[in-house]
């Protein structure tokens, strides 16, 4: 069976917050685990990938170079039905990363997390080609425009599953289960909008709005866990820096890191048992 003695990967979505996975996959990789399977939302779906092609290098390079100049490259306004935003550019940087690349190619399984938009499920893709499936699990509403996809109306998979522990198990029953949860840093996300007990000013709009937001957040995460709880879960402490903001790659990676390799110990002694 795949999986045995080896550990599963449900990486989270979070926008700007997902070059945090970058530093987990470095943590396991400098240690004695190997990955079975990786089941990812948005951002997590591309970092899951670009490690299972053999580019997390890519990954992390474009990561730590983000800056507001070039991610003017990716942006392409419409204001067309559906979304503020196109995709094309997007789209030519994961058909860059990717090509022709399907499920079925890689040396590990993975899954791509999106959900559909008329009838409300989880969509769970493991098979065929793998840039429809990342940019469906990508498609942030009103953002991007939902993507058409084998008869259904996707958008992003972080409205439905934000952190895929169901999937990624059926892809690996026997191996241990890691979660990556980006959205739980809940009070650093409230105060880094201006949400503070001992103000004596009242919050702006803007501040109460994305503070709601990221309690919604962080509350469909937990009961998303509670649900299907893995074996290990992280909540590695991001709140502080803004789920938009794609700037602080070096940080996050570094978090990732240093969050990681606090649990390896943990799952090695896990399976340590498991052989015992």
């Amino acid at each position: 069976m795949t999986g045995a003695g080896k550990i599963s990967l449900a990486l989270g979505g979070g926008a700007g917050l997902g070059w945090t996975h970058i530093g987990v996959l470095r943590a396991i990789d400098d240690s004695p685990l190997e990955i079975a399977a990786i089941a990812g939302t948005s951002i997590g779906a591309i970092t899951g990938a670009s490690y299972a092609v053999g580019k997390l290098d890519y990954l992390e390079d474009m990561a730590r170079n983000v800056n507001f100049r070039n991610m003017l490259r990716f942006m392409d306004p419409h204001f067309k039905r559906g979304a503020v935003m196109g995709a094309r550019n997007i789209e030519k940087e994961l058909e860059s990363e990717f090509g022709q690349t399907c499920f079925e190619d890689l040396p590990f399984p993975i899954a791509v997390v999106a959900a559909d938009l008329h009838t409300g499920d989880t969509i769970v893709m493991k098979s065929g080609k793998l840039v429809p499936a990342i940019r469906a699990s990508m498609s942030l509403p009103g953002l991007f425009k939902p993507v058409r996809h084998e008869g259904r109306l996707l958008v992003d998979g972080g409205a439905a599953l934000p952190v895929p522990v169901s999937p990624v198990r059926e892809l690996a029953p026997e191996a241990l289960c890691l979660s990556v949860n980006l959205q739980d840093d809940f009070l650093n996300r409230s105060i880094a909008a201006g949400i503070t007990p001992n103000s004596s000013k009242e919050p702006n709009s803007l501040a109460v709005v994305k503070a709601s937001i990221g309690l919604s957040l962080r509350n469909l995460g937990r009961y998303s866990l509670a649900l299907d709880p893995p074996d290990f879960a992280m909540s590695p402490p991001v709140g502080h820096i803004d789920i938009q903001n794609f700037t602080r790659a070096e940080e996050l990676i570094d978090i990732g890191r240093r969050e990681t390799e606090k649990v390896i110990p943990q799952i090695l002694a896990r399976l340590a048992e498991r052989a015992a």
